[in-house]
């Protein structure tokens, strides 16, 4: 999997001009699933997402989660996270997995966000053409590639 998780300030997804996810405070996390995923990277990866620090405490420092602030994770799938653009000029998305695959491993993802101590989950609409609207609080942009947990060659 592959995830761009970003601190945002607020985070809405539309689909079709109506808002199907949104949170306020917390992360906005594009999530890309592969072949050879599974729900066990799924799990370990909403964990991370939980307890990554990246918000400020009294002290300035990166120090809090957004469980620790109380935030929201808005998860949103985006396969083009997997493009491989090593030729030419246009990507190609082989490196996706299947829409049977990346599906239920995207749902777990978010499932396990809660049990994790996320208060509140926002999603996407799995497969459909969304506009995402977010204010970026800082930046802070963070890359997880569970290739890299994994042993996986990248």
């Amino acid at each position: 999997m592959k995830a761009v998780i970003q601190r945002v300030r607020h985070a809405r997804v539309e689909v079709d001009g109506a808002t199907v996810g949104e949170i306020g405070k917390g992360l906005l996390v594009l999530l890309g699933v592969e072949p050879g995923d599974t729900e066990q990277t799924a799990r370990l990866l909403a964990r991370k997402t939980a307890s990554l620090r990246i918000f400020t405490d009294a002290e300035d420092k990166m120090n809090l989660s957004v469980t620790d602030v109380g935030g929201g994770v808005l998860a949103v799938s985006q396969f083009t996270l997997c493009a491989d653009v090593k030729k030419g000029n246009r990507p190609s998305f082989t490196g996706a997995a299947a829409p049977w695959l990346a599906e239920p491993l995207y749902e777990a993802y978010c499932a396990a966000l809660p049990e994790n101590g996320v208060a509140h989950v926002g999603k996407g609409v799995f497969g459909a053409h969304m506009d995402v609207t977010l204010l970026n609080d800082g930046p802070v942009t963070i890359l997880y590639d569970s290739a890299v947990w994994e042993g996986k060659t990248v």
